[in-house]
């Protein structure tokens, strides 16, 4: 069977990514060490954690030199910014937001390399609407989503034996969400977002994909009418 490593597995989308390829692939659930990962990890047959801080890369180097072969990478895990201005926002959330969400993610794809050109892999980054368009309040995490696109792309040249795909999709249902419209001070309203199952689907769909057509980029809005 083939084999996933999916990053921030413990919960919402890269725990409903998870559930539907646990059928078809063994997993490596990617995530900090929690009880939510190794509970996940006992659902799923042929399951097994990956327990890393991605942005501790000697740790992250020593979990990935046992990984010889590699068919599918998904790049989920990744944090919010604060929603300030440019002209209020440190240069400490501006380091910690592009670390996360982008120089941890070309590190792993970096030290992985080897074993998805030996699966004929297929790398997945789980974008975001601010990776196409910036919005006030957003700098520090569409900067980063913007750089991930980047590096979607300049891989995808490099690599041509991997397929890579770039999913863009508009504001999800998760608890993250929750967070972010407390901050605009709006009322939560779960119907006006994406379902995690949708894009989960989304993806899963881009990796079925017979390997005579290479999905490159998929963009997901939610109508409202959830």
């Amino acid at each position: 069977m083939p084999t996933a490593l999916i990053t921030g597995a413990s919960r919402g989308l890269g725990a409903e990514i998870a559930r539907r390829l646990s059928p078809t692939h063994d997993l490596l659930l990617g995530g900090r060490p929690s009880s939510e990962l190794d509970t996940l990890a006992t659902e799923l047959d042929g399951a097994s954690t990956f327990p890393v801080d991605l942005t501790d890369y000697d740790e992250v180097e020593a979990a990935t030199e046992a990984i010889n072969a590699l068919d599918v990478l998904v790049h989920n895990a990744g944090v919010g910014s604060s929603l300030e201005g440019v002209a209020d926002t440190p240069v400490e959330e501006w380091q910690h937001v592009l670390e996360v969400n982008l120089v941890a993610a070309a590190e792993l794809t970096r030290l992985l390399l080897p074993a998805l050109r030996e699966a004929g892999g297929h790398v997945v980054f789980v974008n975001s609407g601010a990776g196409r368009r910036a919005n006030p309040g957003w700098a520090p995490y569409a900067a980063s989503k913007f750089g991930l696109r980047a590096l979607a792309d300049a891989l995808r040249a490099e690599e041509p034996t991997l397929r890579v795909t770039s999913v863009f999709p508009g504001r999800i249902d998760t608890e993250m969400q929750r967070d972010l419209v407390a901050i605009e001070g709006n009322e939560y309203d779960p119907s006006q977002f994406l379902k995690t199952s949708t894009v989960a689907n989304a993806i899963v769909h881009a990796i079925a994909t017979p390997a005579d057509a290479h999905p490159e980029e998929i963009v997901l809005r939610p109508t409202g009418r959830g």
